[in-house]
């Protein structure tokens, strides 16, 4: 698609649709408040979340919303990092703390661990972590080796992407797969291809990011495709809706991507309410919102789902490292509604 060069640029994931946007339905007056009830009872599993990120208000209304587990790959914190040891600290936090937190507020939390696509431009320090890798590859909870791919699609970003996919399938884990934001088709393609060519097999690879003009090759060859539900820069939830009505359930997930910008950490379950709103079948949205991500990522003999599906109350007086979640005993909801803060 050739662009007007006066026109202000638009972002790749933008480009195609299945429907154009006048035949989608335009109910923008729609409040999750008035939804909620359509997906009371159902449990949702966000297989990509930033919530190193995020706050324990997030957490609140995770939990409050049927979010029972999460993935946490590991990504750029925003700006380079510029030692190793904020790396070690870093993936010891996914492992650790994060995982800690998360269990407060009833929420069960894995991680993938990888060298993400715009750090590995930074070959000195690429390397160092290299080293360290395999030794947080194998942690409990360690469910694939992500995110990992391109960004700008540098001979540095296929260097390290390559090194890790070795490792993943050393490990026998998952890879999930970070599709750049520019240039996604030829990215997503060449992501692929390289995966194939060492010899992954796809049942063991998720292709992040996804998009209209991605998701046909990524199940055409075998591959799990996730999309994103994320404000402007990648899919909305009406775009999702259509995807489903259109593909189905098979080898389909969604997730939030929920990080430090603007994004909504309750993207899984405002989608299933939508596609519950629209006539999509409960179990077509139970696939694509919960068990097509613990498929995928239960080859990695990480996931029991008696870990979140069994009711159980966080232990208000539980500490990591001397540190609390609950002070005091308190209980991981308070009413946000009251004046009062006690």
């Amino acid at each position: 698609m050739c662009q007007n060069p006066n026109e202000p640029s638009k972002n790749p994931s933008h480009f195609e649709s299945i429907h154009s946007s006048e035949n989608l339905p335009t109910h923008r007056d729609l409040l999750w408040e008035d939804y909620q009830n359509l997906i009371q009872g159902l449990r949702f599993f966000d297989p990509h979340i930033h919530m190193v990120s995020r706050t324990t208000d997030d957490y609140q209304m995770m939990a409050k919303a049927g979010i029972v587990a999460i993935i946490e790959p590991a990504f750029w914190v925003g700006q380079p990092r510029t030692g190793l040891a904020s790396f070690k600290d870093y993936y010891s936090s996914l492992v650790g703390w994060e995982r800690f937190r998360s269990s407060q507020f009833g929420i069960k939390h894995y991680c993938t661990m990888g060298l993400n696509s715009r750090e590995a431009n930074n070959e000195r320090l690429a390397e160092e972590v290299m080293e360290i890798l395999p030794l947080f590859a194998y942690k409990e909870g360690v469910v694939g080796i992500g995110e990992i791919g391109f960004d700008d699609q540098t001979p540095l970003e296929e260097k390290y992407y390559r090194l890790q996919l070795e490792l993943a399938k050393n490990a026998k884990l998952p890879v999930q797969i970070h599709t750049p934001h520019r240039d996604k088709k030829r990215g997503t393609e060449r992501s692929m291809s390289i995966a194939l060519e060492h010899g992954l097999d796809p049942s063991f690879v998720v292709v992040d990011h996804n998009n209209e003009e991605t998701m046909k090759s990524v199940l055409d060859q075998g591959f799990w495709a996730a999309f994103t539900i994320y404000p402007f820069t990648k899919m909305g939830n009406e775009r999702m809706v259509a995807v489903v009505e259109k593909y189905g359930s098979e080898r389909i997930m969604i997730n939030s991507s929920a990080d430090w910008g603007i994004s909504d950490p309750l993207a899984i379950p405002k989608t299933a309410a939508l596609m519950k709103q629209r006539g999509i079948p409960s179990e077509v949205i139970r696939m694509v919102t919960y068990q097509n991500a613990i498929d995928a990522f239960a080859k990695s003999g990480q996931i029991d789902v008696t870990d979140f599906e069994t009711e159980s109350q966080p232990d208000p007086n539980a500490k990591f490292h001397g540190n609390s979640i609950l002070r005091g005993g308190q209980q991981p909801v308070i009413n946000k509604n009251s004046l009062l803060i006690q």
